[in-house]
């Protein structure tokens, strides 16, 4: 998962992960964790920044690393702390896209568009997918006609469809595609995620129990919509 972290005060940091990870302790239990500090009004310096690795170590995640700002600060920073830099997974950051601004636009010839590959088929899922099993949808959308069962785990590089009750885990746009969305016939979802944004049952509205329902992004905020 990326984390994004809007403070850097440890103790901040630690009350609100440790809230979250209340919510789905199975979930987020020694999950693979990466540091976008893009939203913080300056780069932490490596006393900090060690200081925050710390605080999320304590709350039971495991950070791997942190997501490139497009800086050589953030690669200096990254080489202190002997961790890797990993690529975004959404939105870029307010330097790289301060620098975009600022460049002055290309003035091209035309030319022909180079070739592409036709998109993949949908996968499709024709049995239930019981507790414990996962399907993923690489460079797809994942189609499931039958049922997603508690504890089980349903990802997509595109869109989720559950044509049936959805009991477990729907993850759509899993590298990062905002546009993607989760659809689904009976909805009873433990956590629905859209390119990093999720939210768990205890924080989706109740009223859409057991009614088609689907998910989608809105800058940052994870929306539901009954489709009855």
């Amino acid at each position: 998962m990326q984390l994004r972290l809007r403070s850097t005060d440890p103790q901040s940091v630690h009350d609100e992960l440790a809230a979250r990870i209340a919510a789905a302790p199975q979930l987020f239990e020694r999950a693979a964790a990466c540091l976008d500090l893009s939203a913080l009004e300056q780069q932490p310096d490596e006393a900090v920044a060690r200081q925050l690795l710390d605080t999320v170590r304590r709350t039971g995640l495991l950070p791997v690393g942190l997501a490139f700002d497009g800086t050589e600060a953030m690669n200096t920073l990254a080489r202190a702390l002997e961790m890797p830099v990993l690529t975004q997974f959404r939105a870029q950051s307010k330097s790289q896209a301060s620098r975009e601004a600022t460049q002055p636009v290309p003035v091209l010839q035309a030319a022909a568009p180079p070739p592409t590959e036709p998109p993949l088929p949908s996968l499709m899922q024709h049995q239930p997918v019981r507790s414990g099993q996962r399907v993923y949808a690489r460079n797809r959308d994942l189609v499931v006609t039958t049922v997603v069962g508690a504890g089980a785990e349903v990802m997509a590089d595109g869109c989720v469809h559950v044509y049936g009750a959805l009991r477990g885990r729907a993850m759509a746009g899993a590298r990062g595609e905002i546009t993607a969305r989760v659809f689904c016939q009976e909805f009873h979802a433990e956590l629905v995620s859209i390119a990093g944004v999720f939210r768990v049952f205890e924080t989706i509205p109740p009223d859409l129990a057991g009614k088609p329902v689907q998910a989608w992004l809105d800058g940052d905020d994870l929306r539901f919509k009954s489709m009855k």
